[in-house]
């Protein structure tokens, strides 16, 4: 995609090999993992990295892009287009590096990404699940022009522990 220009300069393109290092270095905290599903580990590894990059790295199209900061992958962003009865959505997922945290990057991130879902996939709708204590994320959301449509209690079990969601979605 193309660079950001706002506080912070960003670029949004496909993970590489060559970021492991730096996603350890940035995803290897505890500030960013606490709301993120466990699909994502913590403490992260250079295991982790190096099989979540190769896991995303055929896709075709690509759902899954790095966020790249002062040169280092810094974030994640993604869609996810859904199967069966949900085919006509996506799920947006993201984080970025605590030290970028604030500087808009994410809902910068998250209109390019939302464009490139509906003109990418063939879905109506783009929703997100932010942890209900994740007061940060939600607010990302609606300065992204998402609504929230509902609350989902016990959605999400992290470490054992269940956790209520907020539903946010944006139509094409």
């Amino acid at each position: 995609m193309e660079n950001f220009k706002g506080k912070i300069s960003f670029n949004i393109r496909k993970f590489r090999k060559s970021d492991v290092d730096s996603l350890v270095k940035h995803a290897n905290n505890y500030n960013v993992a606490k709301f993120l599903t466990s699909e994502f580990p913590y403490p992260y590894f250079k295991e982790d990295a190096e099989s979540f990059i190769a896991y995303i790295s055929n896709e075709n199209p690509t759902k899954v892009f790095a966020i790249e900061i002062e040169g280092e992958a810094a974030g994640a962003i993604a869609i996810t287009p859904q199967e069966e009865f949900e085919r006509k959505s996506g799920e947006l997922g993201y984080w970025i590096a605590e030290k970028y945290w604030n500087n808009g990057i994410a809902s910068s991130a998250i209109e390019k990404i939302v464009d490139y879902g509906f003109k990418t996939f063939d879905i109506d709708r783009i929703y997100a699940t932010p942890f209900i204590e994740n007061k940060a994320s939600q607010r990302v959301l609606i300065k992204s022009g998402f609504k929230q449509e509902s609350e989902s209690k016990v959605t999400i079990i992290k470490n054992n522990e269940p956790y209520d969601v907020f539903i946010f979605s944006k139509t094409k």
